[in-house]
């Protein structure tokens, strides 16, 4: 979801959206970013930013299925049949004055596209889960000065190239490819809070890879009961029984996984 910030200076304005403000606490956004494209990494895990929205308009962009926009929206904050938006969505803060003059300069918005394609890349999404706070809420006009429909645009042209592949590394000596990095065990309190990470979405398709999946969608970055019965089927696969294959992640079933590392 893209915002602006209606204000001005870098880091008066990353500093509001990490500490937020009297009647909303921060963190106000995950990423600042800035006019000159510099995203300002602000939080992980739910931010206030989004508020209450249309839920047909959550379906519609969780299907990806509409057309030049989501529906028009009928609820906010407040409204009977609104949901919490800040749980589901990633949050974009553009520093703008928010009032349509304020200009929009090519590598903030450059950033904005690559950012957008950057996370639907990480969750196989298409750039119709990209979308202005005023499609999520009536009564809000962010971002103003530029139509979300040509970024959504400019996000699937991105996403329709291939990514760009770099050599892979190797020992120079030998000529051989240097083994993938792996993703070390995060510690078993890692999966016992409300985890949202990449590297649940790394472990879930090695678990898909090994024939072990309970996924009926996914995987995906959050910890949840599907990923628990998959990987108590990884457990079982490895010969762990009783309390030893309930499902939680131990160091000795991690490392025999091969999870790839994730950043």
């Amino acid at each position: 979801m893209i915002h602006h910030t209606v204000s001005t200076g870098t880091a008066s304005s990353v500093e509001l959206c990490f500490n937020g403000y009297e009647g909303l606490p921060g963190p106000l956004c995950h990423g600042v970013i800035a006019k000159d494209g510099t995203v300002h990494l602000v939080a992980n895990g739910r931010a206030n930013h989004a508020g209450g929205g249309d839920p047909s308009v959550l379906q519609a962009v969780i299907s990806e299925t509409y057309g030049d926009r989501p529906p028009t929206p009928r609820a906010h904050q407040g409204s009977p049949n609104a949901v919490d938006g800040n749980s589901r969505f990633y949050g974009f803060e553009c520093i703008n004055l928010g009032n349509g003059t304020d200009p929009w300069p090519a590598a903030q918005l450059d950033a904005i596209e690559r950012v957008s394609a950057a996370l639907c890349r990480a969750h196989d999404w298409g750039a119709r889960s990209v979308i202005g706070h005023l499609e999520w809420s009536d009564w809000k006009s962010d971002p103003k000065g530029f139509g979300m429909p040509t970024m959504r645009d400019r996000v699937q042209a991105r996403l329709n190239k291939a990514p760009a592949k770099t050599p892979a590394p190797g020992n120079p000596a030998s000529g051989k490819p240097t083994p993938p990095r792996l993703q070390p065990f995060p510690g078993t309190s890692f999966f016992r809070k409300e985890t949202s990470s990449p590297i649940i979405t790394a472990m879930g398709r090695r678990l898909v890879a090994e024939g072990c999946s309970a996924y009926g969608v996914g995987p995906g970055p959050r910890w949840s009961e599907a990923d628990r019965r998959s990987y108590a089927k990884w457990q079982h696969k490895l010969g762990f029984r009783g309390s030893d294959a309930d499902g939680m992640p131990g160091a000795a079933s991690w490392n025999a996984l091969k999870v790839p590392y994730s950043k």
